[in-house]
């Protein structure tokens, strides 16, 4: 019976020390608690979710810039086009001069939220009559997209 209880602590222990997958604070910082909708009363151009502040460096973070390639490769090419060419979803060009970093990576991780409560997320689904499939992409998976779209709209 001894070894039996054991190994029930240990497993409990074990799954109780998993790690979650990392954000990097520095990128993301006052990441406060309001309501999702007092957020985009109090700025509607950043969207709805986690991210209320996105830093940008320049030059481009190149090892970003190919993660956020790898990304698009397997889980955004088949509905957008690097171009304006609407496909299932709308093209990315220029999309970094068009929206605020933040609206960005809130419609990559909160695509629920945002087509339920962002306006500009539900003209984009009134133009393109389908809804954006959530990717369960992390924080650091839509910072590299990020980076990818930025090196995309010419940044270097």
């Amino acid at each position: 019976m001894k070894p039996y209880l054991t190994g029930i602590v240990c497993l409990t222990l074990l799954a109780s020390c998993t790690p979650d997958k990392p954000k990097n604070i520095e990128e993301f910082p006052d990441q406060s608690t309001k309501s999702a909708v007092e957020d985009v009363i109090s700025n509607p151009t950043k969207g709805l979710g986690a991210i209320k502040t996105v830093i940008l460096k320049n030059p481009l973070e190149l090892d970003r810039v190919s993660r956020g390639l790898a990304i698009y490769d397997m889980k955004c090419s088949a509905c957008h086009k690097l171009t304006d060419q609407r496909v299932v979803g709308p093209g990315w060009k220029d999309i970094t001069k068009r929206r605020q970093p933040e609206w960005v990576m809130n419609m990559i991780t909160n695509i629920d939220m945002m087509l339920e409560k962002d306006p500009e997320a539900q003209k984009l689904l009134e133009l393109c009559l389908m809804r954006m499939p959530n990717q369960n992409m992390s924080i650091g998976d839509a910072r590299d997209v990020l980076e990818f779209m930025r090196q995309n709209d010419g940044e270097k």
